[in-house]
């Protein structure tokens, strides 16, 4: 880069996602996986692909959802998974070669000014990948122009954090240890809950020029995992791990008033919390 460029849109998030956080998503894609494959489930029945279509997979991480698309658009059709992760999308090229699928293929690309071929897509998906844009009405304007006429968008993304019990339980087990976090300086700024007022949402898509906007509220029991997998995704992932990165001293008694409050919720089935998100879809 010249010395006098312009640094890349999203540049802050470009370095966080192939960082430490990049390489924490693939050690732990297992178990984040079977935790969100619900909630993306319902999302992609929202989009409601079809045979042979072309759909782009947006903030498509460690490519589960891009491999799911791909078996619903049959070999005839077409699936683009795109991230700025290059960790994860290591991850998501050797799944896709041993599953032996020839119709997905990944980009690593931001998805906010990679310039998609025009109207080449039928739909656009994704699964907790839309809300890390630093100018999110640009991005959306610039998915809206990758999308043939009538082309549909679905995506999921986080309701408030006061909302979701399986990152608020975490918290309160750490809080008898650790200060509380600050609240955050811009609500709006990129990140896990950027998405969670719908109200803003709804004027992000329409000032990207979609029509028929529909933001409904799903609620479900997500997890999957065993108490240990679940304490250990924990102090990984979300707010606790944040919170723990900058207070490591305290790692042990959070672990104990962790397990504490994680095993009330363990059955044979593993650790289920509540979640509560968006469906979002929209049309070109």
């Amino acid at each position: 880069m010249a010395a006098d460029a312009a640094p890349p849109a999203n540049a802050d998030q470009i370095a966080y996602w192939n960082a430490a956080a990049g390489e924490t998503w693939v050690d732990q894609q297992d178990r984040l996986d079977r935790q969100l494959k619900p909630l993306g489930l319902t999302a992609m029945a929202a989009l409601d692909p079809a045979a042979d279509e072309r759909l782009i997979d947006v903030g498509c991480g460690c490519g589960q959802t891009s491999l799911e698309l791909a078996g619903e658009v049959g070999p005839d059709g077409s699936v683009l998974g795109v991230d700025i992760s290059a960790p994860m999308l290591a991850v998501a090229r050797r799944r896709a070669a041993e599953a032996g699928l020839s119709n997905v293929r990944f980009l690593e690309a931001d998805a906010q000014t990679r310039a998609f071929a025009r109207g080449g897509a039928d739909g656009i998906f994704s699964r907790f990948g839309v809300m890390f844009f630093g100018d999110p009405p640009a991005a959306f304007a610039n998915l809206h122009q990758a999308l043939r006429p009538g082309g549909r968008l679905a995506f999921v993304c986080w309701r408030p954090l006061a909302q979701n019990e399986w990152m608020l339980l975490p918290m309160r087990a750490a809080l008898q240890h650790l200060p509380a976090p600050p609240p955050p300086a811009d609500p709006h700024a990129p990140g896990p809950f950027a998405f969670s007022d719908p109200d803003r949402v709804r004027g992000i898509l329409t000032e990207g020029g979609f029509k028929g906007i529909e933001i409904d509220a799903h609620d479900a029991l997500i997890g999957g995992n065993t108490l240990e997998e679940t304490v250990a995704l924990s102090l990984r992932v979300g707010p606790l791990g944040m919170m723990l990165r900058e207070n490591p001293g305290h790692r042990d008694q959070v672990i104990d008033s962790l397990r504490a409050a994680l095993e009330p919720h363990a059955g044979p089935s593993g650790v289920f919390l509540p979640a509560a998100v968006w469906i979002v879809t929209a049309t070109a």
